[in-house]
């Protein structure tokens, strides 16, 4: 008789496990090929910038505000950032105002790490590629008073003549207070 129950509860459970699995399998959306490509749009490339190109985007001297600021994917203090920057061009759109990231990752990650980066921070269409480890010193000392590319993040922002240079992370608020002091 024991035998009997327990060979009874044994197919109970059997018979429900596997109508349990039917219900799930069929409850499984369907997708096909036309469901999975309609949102893959090619994404445009980085450009890829020499210490010449960067050292014109940094000279530019008009009534725009040109704010570039040098990251890595790799740099924590680069990463908390560049939400207060989204926050700025999303702000100051319409306004003369540019604000453009400048990677220095290394070459290997270009098509890789940075890409994928860029598009998880909503960036790409404000990023360049600069290779760090070609630039000199010489680039630094043209360029910048403050910065020898030792440390990461960087921030160089020109309107006209004035010039503002932050080494390190900043918050919102300086951020804002610099935005504010070269748009006067």
């Amino acid at each position: 008789m024991k035998k009997i129950i327990l060979f009874t509860l044994f197919l109970v459970s059997l018979i429900s496990c596997k109508k349990e699995s039917t219900k799930i399998e069929d409850s499984q959306p369907e997708t096909d090929s036309v469901a999975t490509t309609e949102n893959s749009e090619p994404k445009a490339a980085l450009a890829m910038f020499s210490p010449q190109q960067a050292t014109e985007l940094l000279g530019k001297k008009n009534d725009t505000l040109y704010i570039t600021n040098f990251f890595a994917t790799w740099c924590g203090p680069c990463v908390k950032e560049i939400p207060h920057f989204k926050n700025k061009i999303q702000e100051l759109n319409g306004k003369p105002v540019k604000i453009t990231f400048v990677s220095v990752d290394s070459k290997e990650d270009w098509n890789t790490k940075v890409p994928q980066f860029v598009d998880e921070q909503g960036i790409r269409n404000n990023t360049v590629l600069l290779d760090g480890q070609s630039l000199q010193g010489d680039f630094f000392a043209a360029n910048f008073k403050k910065w020898d590319g030792g440390a990461i993040p960087f921030t160089y922002m020109r309107k006209g003549d004035k010039t503002d240079e932050t080494l390190g992370m900043m918050s919102e608020e300086q951020l804002n207070e610099k935005i504010n002091s070269l748009l006067k």
